[in-house]
């Protein structure tokens, strides 16, 4: 009864949210708040003291504890922390116009060469990526690459490809949405150290996309001849007076140097992402914003999305609390053991990572990883698979190459929208291109050991 009460937790919550019926914040609290008082029916109460023994009312008790406890919000409190203070961080930095003179420098470099254009949107991409914020990278480069693609006579189609691409392939760096819903389903201790065996696929998921830049350029190139734009410049979109006072253009190497040594930190220095962020926060915000009255508007400018997404974390683990405490995550995973044959088992990291990226057109973020991971990763485990490289295939696919060809994310429909491109063209250029992304990844994964 627990497995068909979690099967049924899960079917109803995806369909909340992928009918827009509920906000992922509602339905990761509703529904298994729901369903665990109707579980109290069916699990022991104390299987050490009295064996057999259901107790509803001492059960139903228990309920708070499960949602609050080790299994539930105390798994992912530490990742909430790491994730305001990541966004506070790089929101700053960027406020400081930090990435402006990089944009330049890499529109100055690629000239009206088709192929250096791609490559040069590919890197500028990755660089804008760097705080984990889809909508934040479609905002600062689509509308800055948009009126050099005109110019040139390249189509809008391979800009919104290849910044999808790219800003798909860094959404999986220990700060991204998807690793730190992973790694909080999965009840890893520190999202860095679950992320890590994942660097060097990750790190040749980037290749591809360069080299996959290289082509799409070559094939701009030929459909141009010599169309060409030969007198091309560039201008930078102008700012509003607020905007530039917030820029600090004498501290560029100073913001340079903090993004560094965080990242090095991060990947590095042993302490827990949310300390690191914490204290180069603390730096970012004193040497840009001094004054407490700029820091605190500071602060006010990026509340909404910190907000957003702890909010959704922290409902998350509410859900993985009570699926996990109730014993409804093991007997989901103990029905789905016994109909998998034997001989298939151990192959099961394999299959999440070939599925991960069409799972994205499938499943949000929020539903995938709360809901449906926990039960594949506890499906591998009776089959003596690591639960955790089930969470690292997962991550090379689903909502990270995947998240900007979605329709289940509105950072997709931001993305086609700024580059004016249909959706459905999109989608049928990038979808091969993004499950390419993340074939190659997965091989890297397997041959380096990082999913076994």
């Amino acid at each position: 009864m627990l497995a068909a009460l979690g099967f049924l937790t899960v079917i109803i919550m995806l369909v909340l949210i992928m009918t827009k019926k509920a906000s992922p914040l509602v339905a990761l609290i509703a529904v298994p708040v729901v369903t665990g008082i109707i579980s109290c029916a069916f699990f022991v109460t104390d299987p050490e003291k009295a064996p057999g023994v259901i107790d509803f009312a001492a059960n139903f008790k228990k309920l708070g504890g499960f949602i609050t406890g080790s299994s539930g919000i105390g798994s992912v409190a530490a990742t909430g922390v790491m994730f305001i203070f990541s966004i506070l961080f790089f929101g700053i930095l960027t406020d400081a116009g930090t990435f402006r003179p990089i944009i330049s420098k890499i529109l100055g470099i690629v000239g009206t060469d088709p192929i250096k254009i791609c490559i040069g949107t590919a890197i500028l991409a990755m660089i804008v990526h760097l705080d984990g914020s889809g909508a934040v990278t479609f905002l600062i480069c689509v509308p800055a690459l948009l009126p050099l693609y005109k110019a040139i006579g390249m189509r809008n189609t391979t800009l919104a490809t290849i910044v999808a691409l790219s800003a798909g392939t860094m959404n999986i760096l220990p700060w991204g949405g998807p690793t730190i819903r992973a790694a909080a389903a999965l009840s890893a201790e520190n999202v860095t150290d679950f992320f890590m065996p994942d660097l060097i696929p990750t790190l040749s998921g980037l290749v591809t996309v360069l080299v996959i830049a290289v082509f799409l350029g070559r094939a701009e190139k030929k459909r141009l001849g010599d169309a060409v734009g030969k007198d091309v410049k560039y201008e930078e979109p102008e700012l509003s007076e607020e905007e530039q006072a917030l820029l600090r253009p004498h501290l560029f190497w100073v913001n340079i140097i903090l993004i560094i040594a965080a990242i090095l930190s991060l990947l590095f220095s042993g302490f827990a992402p949310a300390v690191v962020f914490m204290v180069f926060y603390v730096l970012a915000t004193v040497i840009n914003y001094p004054k407490v009255a700029d820091s605190k508007v500071r602060v006010d400018a990026h509340a909404k999305s910190c907000l957003m997404m702890c909010s959704v974390l922290f409902a998350a683990g509410c859900f993985t609390g009570i699926m996990k405490s109730t014993g409804m995550i093991t007997a989901m995973s103990e029905s789905l053991v016994s109909i998998i044959p034997a001989s298939m088992g151990r192959f099961f990291p394999i299959i999440v990572g070939v599925i991960a990226m069409p799972a994205s057109l499938l499943f949000d973020p929020d539903s995938f990883y709360y809901g449906v991971l926990p039960v594949l990763a506890e499906t591998a485990a009776g089959f003596g698979v690591s639960s955790f490289a089930v969470g690292r295939a997962a991550i090379l696919g689903q909502m990270t190459v995947g998240f900007p060809i979605s329709p289940l994310t509105a950072a997709t429909f931001l993305l086609v929208g700024l580059s004016g491109v249909d959706f459905g063209e999109h989608q049928k250029k990038t979808i091969p291109l993004a499950w390419l992304v993340s074939l190659v990844m997965l091989v890297v994964a397997l041959i380096t050991g990082a999913v076994r």
